[in-house]
């Protein structure tokens, strides 16, 4: 009877957190905000997840030293992941200062989408294949974008595939497909991606998939219909998973690349901020040019850049 008690009262107080909580409260919270609470929640509950995890294959390594060494990085591992979820949360409440409290949902009916994506800093013909070539940290980065003639119905609306191939020094590094759309506005949305990460040949992960619709996963806009300076907006929205950013800092901005056809350089680019709260270190320049799409991207910390080299349009 003692134990039926117990249940019921704990039943209840849950209930009550329920009712209570943000997620169902009215007007006046500040739903960005306690999302970013919550994901820094979440974040520092998988660092400690990972220690205990580490730590338990530690006690089954061999000798005491083995052990003892295990257990001192484990323990560093969990600082600096700590450090990640705070930093995470601090450009978060960043983002949350310029949307606003509101929370992200936007209302997706499939009939304001087009059947072709002409934006003219994104445009997505079928046939068409970029090529883009650069020297990063791992090595020398080799990238091939295709866009296919297949669709993919995500939320009722029928999004293109975009294939996004990356090699690094000649290895396969990764292989993702990419879905967008285009409302009737000119808006091109992004639906999700399915990413294959490799490693010596083999699949090792599928960390950044995501898709519109499943899991609380949300689109968002890849590239605005009339870009304007300041712009801030979503372009994913998967908590954890795929939270990229972008913001527009420049209009008509030039830039060089080797690109040999059509050849550069180009004086009317688009530039937008690209970021993540996911990476708060990784601060990328995107320059967009009017008919093509992206040709450059740099890597503002490093100053390393991955430049469109070949660009064959669709028929």
């Amino acid at each position: 009877m003692r134990g039926k008690i117990y249940i019921i009262l704990l039943a209840t107080v849950l209930m009550v957190g329920i009712i209570n909580s943000p997620a169902v409260a009215g007007p006046g919270i500040n739903l960005c905000r306690q999302t970013s609470q919550d994901v820094l929640k979440a974040c520092k509950s998988g660092a400690r997840n990972n220690y205990w995890l580490t730590i338990g294959k530690c006690r089954n390594l061999p000798t005491r030293s083995e052990r003892k060494a295990c257990g001192v990085q484990a323990q560093q591992d969990r600082i600096s992941g700590f450090e990640d979820c705070r930093a995470q949360f601090a450009a978060r409440q960043e983002i949350c200062k310029t949307l606003g409290r509101d929370p992200y949902n936007p209302i997706i009916n499939p009939a304001d989408f087009v059947t072709v994506i002409d934006n003219p800093y994104f445009p997505l013909t079928p046939g068409s294949i970029y090529v883009y070539d650069g020297i990063t940290e791992k090595g020398n980065e080799h990238v091939e974008v295709t866009v296919t003639d297949e669709t993919k119905v995500i939320l009722g609306v029928a999004c293109v595939a975009v294939r996004d191939t990356v090699t690094v020094d000649g290895l396969l590094e990764e292989d993702t497909i990419d879905w967008y759309a285009q409302d009737v506005s000119g808006n091109v949305w992004y639906f999700g991606e399915n990413s294959l990460s490799y490693e010596g040949g083999l699949i090792v992960s599928l960390e950044g998939s995501w898709t519109a619709g499943v899991d609380g996963a949300k689109p968002g806009i890849i590239m605005k219909a009339n870009p304007q300076v300041g712009n801030l907006y979503r372009q994913e929205f998967a908590l954890g998973t795929a939270e990229d950013m972008a913001q527009v800092i420049g209009l008509n901005q030039p830039t060089t690349t080797p690109i040999p056809n059509p050849p550069g350089p180009f004086n009317d680019c688009l530039e937008t901020k690209e970021f993540s709260p996911l990476e708060p270190d990784v601060n990328e320049h995107k320059f967009y040019a009017s008919g093509i799409g992206n040709v450059q991207t740099v890597d503002v910390t490093t100053g390393n850049h991955l430049d469109l080299t070949s660009f064959t349009p669709g028929p």
